[in-house]
């Protein structure tokens, strides 16, 4: 660790860091302020009017909410998080996160379209809301705060806080941070910059894949379909085809993918990708609660063929089992961390980067995948609050583009996958859903919409 620290140090001299910065106020105190991680650079960048880079994790308890403990869990709990109590600032080269001290945020009863835009100077500037509905909380974050991790420590945290104002203490282990407790540096750092340190950058995918054709929904509207399943149900059906059920997941949104595409006028075939993104907490140990995420781009070519769903499962089983590795993961950091290095970058303004980063986004990038997946896995809990919690739901929010995006989380035996996407057709979530029900696997659909039987 301490050599960690040494190489964390010399790299911090060489550029601007995310470590904590400070700058003089008006009364001549100096507040913490923080740059924006490698990831969370992009996303303010794709600010618009119908689209904002947020996020939503839920959890559902079994008594009903009550709105006030509520609201005093929420202040006792942001201040723990000195990272997500912030307020997003506009610098000459680059963007940062400075303190908020205003008011709030404050809880409100939920809204039956999520993850709506994020004004950064609406809501107080806060970059986070809390809405609560019978007996859920939910949890909504910018993308530029931190990942799902990041998310869920802090939805855990408020969670246990809620239960001890209503006298069911939780010890705090996990997810669930120690409210008195300092926060530790690491949960403050960019993780990015200490391991990108590989001697080669491998290249990224570059061709543009299938493309959902769609009906665009009114605007802020986000369609939301919910399946929940038995986690032991959806093991069983995975270990029948020797997978995971995480390949066995990406296999059938591919499967739907092409399902979809062959069901379209075109004029030719395209590539079926999925953009996953992976924790890297889980190859290189950190304790961060910003954002630590790479992608990976399970895909099929139906040019090549017409596949079976097995042959689809072989190929996304070993696509995975050789790109999810330290080495390769190290390597994709490091071409990430590329361009943030370069010091003819860093002295560009601010709106030049801009300009270009999201020419690059909505031409080629964007267009690497059909659609996205995240798999948060099987979510431990402290044992003080299992009898209190009933699921857990995550949503990716608003697609840059027309298509849809998956989320897939599990808390004792309830797997819940759910799907968001801004257009009218619910094709792909048809077909997903229908191959897990010809697999045997039960399947409860939930939306907020109201479509014909899936």
């Amino acid at each position: 660790m301490e050599n960690s620290r040494e190489s964390l140090e010399q790299s911090m001299a060489k550029q601007h860091s995310s470590k904590p910065k400070t700058k003089s106020s008006a009364k001549g105190k100096k507040d913490v302020w923080y740059k924006l991680d490698l990831s969370a650079i992009v996303y303010p960048t794709l600010q618009r009017r119908d689209f904002s880079s947020v996020y939503r994790l839920s959890v559902a308890l079994t008594e009903a909410i009550d709105p006030a403990l509520l609201q005093q869990a929420l202040d006792q709990t942001l201040p723990r998080f000195p990272t997500y109590k912030v307020a997003i600032r506009k610098g000459v080269f680059w963007r940062y996160l400075e303190p908020n001290n205003r008011p709030g945020p404050y809880v409100k009863e939920d809204i039956k379209n999520p993850c709506m835009p994020m004004d950064f100077k609406s809501n107080n500037r806060y970059l986070i809301r809390v809405y609560y509905y019978q007996n859920r909380i939910s949890l909504e974050a910018h993308h530029c705060l931190g990942d799902g991790t990041g998310g869920m420590c802090l939805l855990q945290t408020l969670t246990a806080a809620y239960l001890g104002l209503k006298g069911h203490a939780v010890a705090p282990s996990g997810f669930v941070l120690d409210l008195h407790s300092q926060p530790d540096p690491e949960e403050l750092e960019d993780a990015y910059m200490r391991y990108a340190n590989a001697q080669v950058r491998p290249p990224r995918p570059a061709e543009k894949t299938y493309r959902i054709r769609g009906t665009k929904e009114p605007f802020y509207t986000l369609n939301i379909i919910d399946g929940v399943m038995s986690v032991r149900e959806v093991m069983a059906v995975a270990k029948g085809y020797g997978v995971s059920i995480t390949e066995y997941l990406n296999a059938a949104l591919l499967y739907a993918l092409l399902q979809k595409q062959s069901r379209e006028f075109h004029w030719k075939l395209r590539p079926v990708r999925i953009a996953m993104p992976v924790n890297l907490r889980r190859f290189f140990p950190s304790k961060t609660l910003r954002n630590f995420i790479t992608m990976i781009y399970p895909s099929i070519d139906p040019r090549l063929g017409e596949y079976t769903f097995e042959e689809i499962v072989t190929q996304v089983h070993h696509y995975m089992r050789y790109y999810i590795n330290e080495k390769f993961l190290r390597g994709d950091i490091t071409t990430n961390a590329a361009t943030q290095r370069n010091p003819l970058v860093r002295v560009v303004p601010l709106f030049i980067k801009d300009l270009v980063v999201r020419a690059f986004y909505s031409r080629v990038q964007d267009k690497n995948s059909s659609a996205g997946l995240t798999n948060m896995g099987a979510l431990w809990v402290p044992e003080d609050m299992k009898p209190f919690l009933e699921r857990f739901d995550i949503y990716m929010g608003q697609p840059f583009s027309s298509r849809t995006n998956c989320a897939v989380i599990s808390f004792e035996d309830i797997l819940t996958v759910n799907f968001a996407s801004s257009i009218v057709e619910a094709d792909v979530e048809r077909f997903f859903f229908r191959k897990l029900v010809q697999d045997g696997i039960h399947v409860r659909i939930e939306s907020n919409r109201d479509y014909e039987s899936l």
